[in-house]
């Protein structure tokens, strides 16, 4: 039987190549997303360095974000204010000072009435949001049906899609209802339904994937919820929630090893972590140099990934030409 070529390991778009001042031999890949970080919290300067060429910031101050993302690298997109219920998650926590959330209190429809769901909406796209974050969070206080349901029909009115904060039983559930785009954690504190895990998957929602950041009892629910996801057709997202805990800035191996555990193979990982969902951001001019020769064990991929770096495309000799 034949070796697999590089584009049949890690997909269409990987290439030898090497470096034209140093001869380095490597591989080139698109520029890698983290798809859910918070800037606020991070030194996201670190990132190119860490082959991280665009991320997305799942919760921040929209003022603040709007001004970073006048910064080429690394690209950034963003939801900008967390959109919660009064009182509700992250309210009071010690990292979440007042600008990065946004407490709806009512389903109005009508722009500029004070906490209602097209106000808050209609504030985050006017900073320049690409997404809209709503917060599902139990044990603590959550929108109603109707104010979700308010919020997700204004953000398909402004043309962004909607990404859910869902922690506790039931929450995913009423993701789905509602018609959320994506989860910004793939579940951690249940074990989903197969039924449930089909409708998200044919509704076209997509989970980020966020497994480095549990302790082991909550990782093993959540790559369980995801290895169903894929098998009912999902798509997994890379992200790492960078900011919460103490994590790199920069390809995380222990995430990769959780998505290859989760069922996706090296061409599928390469895939989660170059998909520009929700909003084309790569910056021009740049490529990501994995150094050394491929591996040709799938196990060992993850590692050699977190080896990359952004590098500008034109150092790149491309040995496949």
């Amino acid at each position: 039987m034949a070796a697999l070529s590089l584009r049949e390991i890690l997909g269409p778009h990987a290439r030898p190549c090497r470096r034209a001042l140093t001869a380095e031999v490597g591989t080139a890949l698109p520029p890698l997303i983290d798809h859910h970080v918070h800037v606020a919290l991070i030194d996201e300067h670190a990132f190119p360095a860490g082959g991280i060429s665009g991320i997305l910031d799942l919760g921040g101050d929209p003022a603040a974000l709007a001004r970073h993302a006048r910064t080429p690298m690394p690209s950034l997109a963003y939801a900008g204010a967390f959109l919660t219920a009064v009182g509700g998650y992250p309210v009071g926590r010690s990292w979440a000072p007042a600008d990065i959330v946004r407490e709806v209190s009512s389903p109005s429809d009508h722009p500029g009435v004070a906490g209602g769901a097209a106000t808050a909406v209609d504030a985050q796209a006017e900073f320049g949001a690409s997404v809209v974050k709503v917060v599902l969070h139990g044990g603590a206080p959550t929108f109603d049906d109707a104010t979700l349901a308010a919020v997700v029909q204004r953000a398909r009115e402004r043309g962004l899609p909607v990404v859910a904060h869902v922690e506790g039983e039931g929450m995913t559930a009423r993701a789905v209802a509602a018609g959320v785009d994506a989860l910004a954690h793939v579940p951690f504190t249940e074990r989903l339904d197969r039924r449930l895990i089909e409708r998200a998957a044919r509704a076209g929602q997509q989970w980020i994937s966020t497994f480095a950041i549990h302790g082991d009892a909550d990782r093993a629910i959540a790559v369980a919820n995801a290895a169903a996801f894929l098998d009912a057709g999902g798509t997994l997202l890379y992200g790492t929630d960078l900011g919460n805990g103490d994590l790199p800035v920069g390809v995380n191996e222990t995430e990769l090893v959780a998505l290859a555990d989760a069922g996706l193979h090296p061409a599928g990982i390469v895939a989660a972590m170059t998909d520009p969902w929700p909003a084309e951001r790569v910056p021009p001019g740049v490529t990501t140099f994995v150094p050394g020769p491929a591996p040709t064990d799938d196990d060992a991929v993850p590692g050699w990934l977190a080896t990359a770096a952004v590098v500008p495309t034109e150092e790149l000799l491309h040995d496949d030409l």
